[in-house]
């Protein structure tokens, strides 16, 4: 069989199909909610409530919780955040041994960092172990995270950025466990974290955008297929690059296509807006 010419839909075509797009104010409004309050941003949170007249459905004290339990963690003070977990609600911890069980390997991260070897020794001999026994699939994270261990130069870093470059002289460790001591391993910790709380509470572990934006991705790369048309490159500024060749000029005996029809329907409630695509 013959297959079809791919359609091109050039950019003013795409632009002015996107224009006559209705999307509900309410339902982005929902949405932007929905991100400020799973992520913890309580001030946004709260601003963007007056200015939209949109509800929080959650009160700003557990907003707060959660944003000083992250801040602890990204700052390195793990013992401070698992108190405060504790103080919210002591189930948490004791009912996820995952969980508990990557809080302590911060604890112990932070203690390799600061070259404290002997304490880092004695932490790992007492807290661990029954840890590694209950679930042995930990156990590889436990020896990943002791190899650190064999090495003299550890990145120091702040919480919000990840580590520097390491210093010329001394050994550092290589890149398959150099992932342990950045900025980037305190915040998957705080967001593991974090997530638990929410469903402790009975609300989205995580915030709805993130994952639009991923079906967002996930439809350009199957649209590409059967169509040549402008996508959006890079997230953070939405702008699009357009794709389709240079129009040709008209020849005799042409006649326009079929226009594709593109259509949209978001809700955010319940899981209908969970993307089909088996890698989400």
């Amino acid at each position: 069989r013959t297959m079809a010419a791919q359609m091109v839909v050039r950019e003013d075509e795409w632009l002015k199909r996107l224009a006559s797009m209705k999307v509900n104010k309410e339902d982005m409004d929902r949405l932007i909610m929905n991100y400020f309050v799973v992520e913890g941003y309580k001030d946004a949170a709260e601003q963007f409530a007056l200015e939209s007249n949109t509800s929080l459905e959650t009160d700003l004290a557990s907003i707060g919780d959660r944003m000083a339990i992250r801040s602890a963690i990204q700052n390195g003070d793990v013992d401070a955040a698992m108190e405060r977990v504790n103080d919210l609600n002591p189930e948490i911890l004791e009912g996820n041994p995952s969980l508990y069980f990557h809080l302590q390997q911060q604890r112990l991260i932070e203690l390799i960092r600061q070259g404290k070897v002997t304490e880092a020794l004695e932490f790992v001999q007492e807290e661990l172990p029954p840890l590694c026994e209950e679930s042995p699939q930990l156990l590889d994270e436990l020896e990943s995270t002791l190899a650190l261990l064999a090495f003299e130069s550890l990145p120091s870093l702040s919480a919000s950025q990840d580590a520097a470059p390491p210093p010329a002289s001394g050994t550092c460790p290589p890149p398959s466990l150099a992932h342990l001591v950045q900025a980037s391993q305190r915040q998957k910790t705080a967001r593991e974290v974090n997530s638990a709380i929410l469903t402790s509470q009975a609300r989205d572990k995580e915030s709805k955008l993130p994952m639009f934006l991923k079906m967002l991705v996930w439809a350009q790369d199957q649209l590409k297929d059967h169509a040549t048309c402008p996508r959006i490159t890079d997230l953070r500024t939405a702008e699009l690059t357009n794709t389709a060749p240079p129009e040709a000029p008209p020849r005799g005996g042409d006649v326009g296509g079929e226009e594709m029809e593109v259509e949209a329907n978001f809700e955010l409630s319940g899981d209908e807006s969970q993307s089909q695509d088996p890698r989400f």
